[in-house]
């Protein structure tokens, strides 16, 4: 991963030409019908000058020869109507391509959210690939990537086009002659010498401006780089999270310290500056020295009479056009080489690998649910570490038994429930349902046993009846019921009341309000049971908690899971704290300690021997959750 990061730019032409090619191909997937919109008024496009240019010519000639006024009505006629036709043909296509443009940024972020939901969990954990992805979405919001082949390479088709038609004329003029004896001066310049010669200055444009291109895109995007902290940065004063503890602290002047020795110490904005000057000024001295080059060229042509005046303003449209273009196609393989950095940082995300096996039997739906989980002699890893998180965890538990997970912090309770739920794969030992390993379930089928309320559980600001179903489309009264059960009545019945005067309905108010006007606020408390009413709606087999309650107090915590049992009913529920008066009521209790399984009993049994874990933890905890009498 660190490796591919720091080779980012150790290619080769095949391998630029395959990620340039790759990346068209996902545009053309992400965005279909873009491409032969944009190629028609790419040709619409370029015909139009030349049109005019051509016309233009033949009306001079005819002014300054025959003048004849039905071929000049005629001419004028065919200049006025067919670039009126033109243009009238480029405008419709290019409202529908500039709408196309708009979404070219969100296709491409809906695509790597696509690829991200399917990627493997750990992948999720990785700082590595959470920094990569960081900054794949701040070079799109820069411009580059596959954002940048929408734009870049019809720009480079364009120059193609140009080139065709600019360079057909061209090549004819270079090696077009005067008939007649000269000498000196005029002999080379009516020679095919300046043509070559003519042809080799054209060819040393080219490579300027394709050294101009690649060294502004590369230098304008090492500073960008350089912006990500200041961004980061920045952000804090707007978070509400943040937000409070800046005003609580009076941490404004520190951040603010910090914006300003970001900005000055790294002085992105002169950097940028700087660059765009520099290479604004070779440009503009490059374009100046192609223009007199042409000019002198094709006047001198025209002097000893190689051609006429009209066909001088048509060569010298032509050829400049052509040497612009010449100009701008290694231009734009510059850009388009210095944007296969980020396009090869986007490819490297994407083609991540899944390692985990995924099998195809399905899970089979029973009535009676008995189901059985049996971790035998489990033990794991987490990636690039040498510590065992678990090991040698061996137990079973059937649907409908109430099972504790406890333990100090660190222990291994957390990555139990993640192995449990298959977000990761044992290292050695087996999982199994119903006596057969999890790995040959198909993993959607599998995950559908479970449901569970994670400590950092995460709630987004969508309306409230879409966060407890996870469905755009769900049953309300399902939703409210769970709710309800969840411990919401009041809250409800407030929203419900002010969901009558705005003309709504209460689980159609958002929870928060960062994206949606019509939200509101909950609490922490609320939230939570917005969580647990969310597990109930899934209604799966399997209903975990794990440590969602952990901001309260013991008692707090115990009675949240006490309520919860009641309302999970017949199925298994697993409850994971390391707090031990929480889980009293279960059937059984399962400690662990330093990522091994060092008990199994209930509270009472547990608790009567004076030699294992439990025993301790509940009395270095009692004082905290003991009643008086």
């Amino acid at each position: 991963m660190k490796h591919a990061e720091k080779d980012v730019r150790k290619r080769g032409l095949r391998e630029e030409l395959r990620l340039t090619l790759r990346g068209l191909r996902l545009s053309r997937k992400l965005l279909p019908g873009f491409w032969s919109r944009r190629c028609l008024l790419l040709l619409a496009d370029t015909v139009f000058p030349y049109y005019g240019l051509y016309f233009s010519a033949l009306l001079v000639d005819e002014l300054a020869g025959n003048c004849d006024v039905r071929r000049l009505l005629f001419l004028a006629a065919c200049t006025v109507g067919g670039q009126l036709a033109l243009n009238f043909f480029a405008q419709l296509l290019r409202r529908k391509v500039n709408m196309l443009d708009f979404m070219t940024f969100r296709a491409t972020e809906m695509y790597l959210f696509d690829v991200q939901n399917g990627m493997q969990y750990e992948h999720l954990e990785d700082p590595d690939i959470v920094l990569l992805r960081e900054k794949i979405h701040q070079q799109m919001n820069w411009g580059q990537g596959v954002p940048k082949l929408f734009y870049t390479l019809p720009s480079f088709l364009q120059t193609i086009l140009n080139l065709l038609f600019a360079g057909s004329l061209t090549l004819s003029l270079l090696f077009r002659t005067a008939e007649g004896e000269f000498t000196g001066f005029a002999w080379f310049v009516n020679s095919p010498l300046s043509g070559l010669l003519f042809a080799l200055l054209v060819a040393l444009s080219a490579f300027c401006a394709n050294r101009i291109a690649a060294g502004r895109t590369r230098g304008l995007v090492k500073v960008q780089e350089k912006r990500l902290r200041w961004s980061m940065t920045s952000q804090a004063m707007w978070s509400s999270i943040s937000g409070a503890d800046t005003r609580m602290f009076g941490m404004q002047k520190v951040i603010l310290n910090a914006l300003r020795r970001v900005n000055f110490t790294e002085s992105f904005l002169k950097d940028e500056e700087k660059i765009r000057t520099r290479y604004g000024v070779w440009g503009l001295l490059l374009n100046t020295a192609d223009t007199l080059a042409v000019f002198l060229y094709t006047a001198a042509k025209a002097f000893l009479g190689v051609f006429g005046i009209g066909s001088f303003l048509l060569y010298r449209g032509t050829v400049e056009k052509f040497v612009a273009n010449v100009s701008g196609f290694t231009s734009c393989i510059g850009e388009l080489r210095a944007n296969n950095d980020a396009l090869q940082r986007m490819f490297t995300f994407v083609d991540l690998p899944n390692e985990m096996y995924r099998g195809t039997l399905a899970v089979e739906k029973r009535d009676d649910l008995d189901y059985e989980i049996e971790f035998r002699d489990v033990g794991f890893r987490y990636p690039r570490t040498d510590a065992w998180a678990l090991r040698h965890v061996s137990m079973k538990f059937r649907i409908g038994d109430k099972l504790a997970i406890v333990g100090e912090n660190g222990s291994g309770k957390t990555t139990f429930i993640k192995l449990l739920c298959r977000l990761y794969d044992p290292t050695e030992g087996k999982i199994l349902l119903n006596g057969i390993d999890v790995t040959r379930y198909r993993p959607d089928e599998y995950l559908s046993l479970f449901s569970v309320v994670f400590q950092d559980f995460a709630l987004f600001d969508f309306p409230l009846g879409e966060v407890v179903s996870s469905g755009v489309t769900y049953d309300r009264e399902k939703a409210a019921d769970c709710l309800r059960r969840a411990g919401m009545e009041e809250k409800l019945a407030d929203l419900e009341e002010l969901a009558k005067e705005k003309g709504t309905e209460a689980l159609d108010f958002a929870v928060g309000r960062e994206y949606i006007r019509t939200g509101t606020d909950f609490s922490g408390g609320e939230k939570q049971k917005i969580a647990l009413a969310r597990a109930l709606y899934k209604d799966a087999p399997f209903v975990i908690l794990d440590e969602p309650t952990a901001a309260l107090d013991p008692v707090a915590e115990a009675a949240v899971y006490e309520h919860f049992n009641r309302i999970a009913q017949d199925k298994t529920s697993v409850f994971i704290s390391h707090r031990l008066s929480s889980c009293r009521f279960c059937d059984s209790i399962a400690v662990f300690d330093r990522g091994n399984l060092v008990q199994r009993g209930t509270h009472d049994e547990l608790a009567a021997d004076p030699s294992g874990k439990y025993y301790a933890l509940w009395n270095a905890q009692a004082k905290y959750y003991r009643k008086e009498e």
